[in-house]
Formats: structure tokens, sequence, C-alpha cells
């Protein structure tokens, strides 16, 4: 059997290469992104209640959501397909451009995290090199032009990065947790009770919540690319539900760990995990598994910021053949069958962006400043889909649903919630933030240009889209001042 699909409406055809386990590594390896845990950890052990809360009132919905739309609406595109087809082509697009605008500077995050890992794999005299914004730079590109080219090449070839990353966040994952548990039986547990109370708690914390909820993401990824899996109706709920779990108890597994190894102001927002690792290994006697665990966390971040940048460029994909962005996004190549275009444009916009956040800035600043933009971004297609949820339950259960109508009003209504609250403390300044004034400026300048210019692409591509399709229906298109 062609692992292409046919399709009789003349739309590009894509290959078929993801099965259930692919999905289920290429959860995990998107949910699971080490690189927040550092930010979130560093607030200290009150946030493992903040994982909990996130896990069944932000997470549980999201799988749910991510369920139930795919199963109605299995097509490529994923979260901006689902949007558009319940609330219309404007909502649909600007929930795919916050998608994908957010991910063109959250994967030099996640390259700058990887660049801060893999230093260690030659030692503590290497070490030192993560801080140079020469080398970061030099190596976050490289990497990201590496997986640019695979991709182009095929998901069949890309996702193998992906699988690796997967597989690689697992293990780097269950080793850190495993170094916690032996310090822990030789020099007694390093946390009380009292350090998970509330009592004292500084209010900036609040803002880890909106961190967490990101970090959080990542079970809609692969219906993004939902023309490209094998029987997406029977695969995605199995993926679903074990990369949900998989994923929820290692993000607290690690998060406990590091909390064991480090004191919350030691943590490290960029090198946490694997300060961490290093610190873990110094006291349970055995150094020398740093640098290969350092190669493992590398191949896992490798593999998170593989899994963003090729998923989320299947947004201007779609985009490009719906004309609401330049028709040459929606591009594919004549031999490899996959979005070319797309492809090449977002590690331009993430290359331009690394150059961009480096100058003159440290390595730290630049991280910071991109995830708290990434934050509110990447939640904003969230509040669409659970507001769809509501608005299918509204409709009643009908032959096409997975589940009942109760389920999914409780699940979206509760996820619509937590998305918007995890948005507006995404604006509360954490305790790494010197200036408040000069972090809200950022926060409210960035997501009104981004929302902005999104308003401003559809406004314009939709006037020559109509123009389009009047002249290919053989209509005279009328000029402004009203003549043909």
């Amino acid at each position: 059997m062609s692992e292409t699909p046919s399709n009789s409406n003349g739309a590009p055809h894509l290959r078929r290469v993801l099965g259930r386990w692919d999905l289920v590594l290429l959860f995990v390896v998107a949910v699971v992104n080490l690189n927040v845990v550092p930010v979130v950890a560093g607030a200290g052990p009150i946030t493992l209640w903040f994982w909990l809360a996130g896990v069944f009132l932000f997470f549980w919905p999201q799988g749910i959501a991510v369920i139930e739309l795919s199963h109605r609406y299995p097509g490529e595109g994923g979260i901006y397909l689902w949007t558009k087809e319940l609330f219309g082509d404007f909502h649909g697009f600007l929930s795919g451009w916050c998608y994908w605008t957010n991910n063109v500077f959250y994967v030099p995050t996640v390259l700058f995290v990887l660049v801060g890992i893999s230093v260690y794999v030659g030692g503590e005299r290497a070490s030192a090199l993560g801080d140079q914004r020469w080398f970061v730079f030099l190596i976050s590109v490289g990497v990201l032009w590496l997986m640019a080219v695979l991709n182009v090449r095929g998901l069949g070839v890309g996702k193998w990065v992906n699988n690796l990353g997967g597989i690689g966040t697992a293990v780097g994952a269950l080793a850190l947790m495993g170094l916690a548990l032996v310090v822990t039986r030789h020099q007694g547990l390093r946390l009380s009770v009292r350090d998970f109370g509330f009592a004292g708690a500084d209010w900036r914390l609040a803002s880890t919540f909106g961190v967490i909820c990101f970090g959080l993401v990542g079970l809609e990824l692969g219906s993004v690319m939902g023309d490209e899996i094998k029987d997406p109706r029977r695969t995605v709920p199995g993926a679903v539900l074990w990369g949900g779990v998989i994923s929820g108890l290692l993000y607290i597994g690690v998060t406990l760990a590091t909390l064991l190894a480090l004191p919350r102001n030691d943590i490290g927002v960029v090198q946490g995990t694997i300060q961490a690792v290093n610190k873990l290994a110094q006291d349970a006697g055995v150094p020398w598994i740093v640098p290969p665990l350092a190669l493992v966390l590398s191949i896992s971040t490798a593999g998170i910021a593989s899994a963003w940048f090729v998923g989320s460029a299947r947004i201007p994909f779609v985009a490009g053949l719906d004309r609401y962005l330049p028709p040459a996004l929606g591009k594919i190549h004549p031999r490899y069958a996959t979005p070319y275009v797309a492809l090449i444009v977002h590690a331009s916009l993430s290359s331009l962006f690394v150059a961009m956040n480096l100058a003159g800035a440290s390595v730290k600043e630049a991280f910071v400043i991109m995830l708290d933009l990434a934050v509110f971004l990447q939640l904003v297609p969230f509040l669409y889909m659970f507001a769809a949820l509501v608005r299918l339950a509204g409709r009643g259960a009908g032959e096409s649903a997975y589940y009942s109508r109760r389920t999914l009003l409780v699940a979206g209504s509760v996820g619509f919630g937590m998305t918007a609250l995890g948005m507006l403390l995404a604006f509360v300044p954490s305790a790494n933030i010197q200036s408040v004034w000069l972090f809200e400026a950022k926060m409210l300048v960035g997501c009104a240009f981004f929302l902005g210019v999104a308003a401003f692409f559809f406004r314009i591509n939709a006037v020559r889209k109509a123009r389009t399709d009047l002249s290919l229906a053989g209509v005279p298109s009328i000029a402004p001042g009203g003549s043909l």
C-alpha cells in the first residue's frame, strides 16, 4: 500500500510515515522540555504543587481536546484547522500564527539549552564555552540548519531525530532521578515537609504556573501533521494517553531531583539540568557519568528542537495553501514531498532571532526574554482549542463525537480557565527580572506586535485571495474607486 494519500481535490500529497510509537516519542520529546525544569525548580519545592495542578487542570483537558478534535478533523494543520472549522478563517489564522511565531523564537531557546548542556560532554573545562555568545551562535545556527536539511529530505528521515530525542529524554530523566535516589539513600533527604508549604511564599511565584502550562503543551503537535500519520483516528488516542502519562511523571520526577541536587538559588535557567546531574554525580561518587549523560541530554534537547521546528513549520505551509500567507509557503518539494519552503523560512527567521537576541545581551538574558513572550503566544491557540470543546458540547455529542457532551463541557471549561490564568500570569515578573517596568513594556509591545502583524497579514491576504477567487470564477474585480 502506498504511504502517500490520495487526494481528489488537487492538494499537495504528503506521505503517511508516523506510527503510534513515533507519536508517543514525539509527544514525550515535545512535552518534556527539560529546559523549562530549571526555570520552574528555581522557584522552590512549592512548584511541585503547581505541576500537579497543571497536570490535572490543563494537561488532562488538553489530552481530551486533542483526541476529540483530531477524531473529528484529522487533516493537516491540527490546531489551525480545528479553529478555522469552528470559529472561522480569521480566528484559525490568528491561532496558527501565534502557534508558529511562538516557535520561531522558542526553538532558539531550546538550542541555547542544547549548547549549554553539550559543552559538558567535553568535561568541566569546556563548560565555560556555554557562556560565549559566538560559540552559542555558531552551534545553535548550525544545528538549526542541519534539522532543516534532514526534514526537507523527508519526515521519514527527520522523525528519527525526534525519536532519538524522545528516548534520550526518558533515559536522561530516569538517570537524573536515579542519581537523586542514590544520593538521598546515602545522605538523607535534603528537603523537609516545611519546604513544600505556602507560608512566606513570594507572590512572584505565580508566574511559574504560566511557564508550567507552557511546558505541558505538545500533545497537539502530532495532529498538526495529521496528513502524515498512519490511520490517525485510531493512532492518536492511544499515543496521547501513553505520551501524556509518561510526560507528566517525568516532569514531576526531574523537578524533584533537581531540587534535591541544588539549592533553588543555585539553579541556572539555561544549564540547571546538567548542573543538577553534575552535582548528584559528584555526591554519588560517579563523576565519570557526567559526559555520557550530557551527550544523552544533548540528543534529547536536539529532539525537542526538531519536534517543535518540524511541527510548527506545518502551520505556515497550510496557511500558504489557504493563501492567507504567501502561496509559496504551501509548495511541496518535487522529490521528497515535504513543505520545504515553510521549513527554510522557519529556519531563516529562527536564525535571525538567535542573532538579534545574542547581540548586546548575555545568553541568560536572551533566554528569559524569548521564553516569557513564548508563554503568552503559545497559549493563545489553546484558548481556541478549549473553546472549541465547549462549542462542540453545545451542539451535542453526534455520531462523530469521541467523548460525551458532559466530558467535553467540563474539559473545555476547566482548560479554558487555566489557559487564561496562565496567560495572565505570564505578565507577572519572576525573581530573575531586574526591571519590572522594562519587563512589562517588552511583554506588552511584543504581544501587541505579533498580534497586530497577524491581523495585518490576514487582512492583506484575505483581500488578495478574494480577488483571485473572483478572477478564477470569471468575475471581474472591483477597483477601490468602484469601477471595473
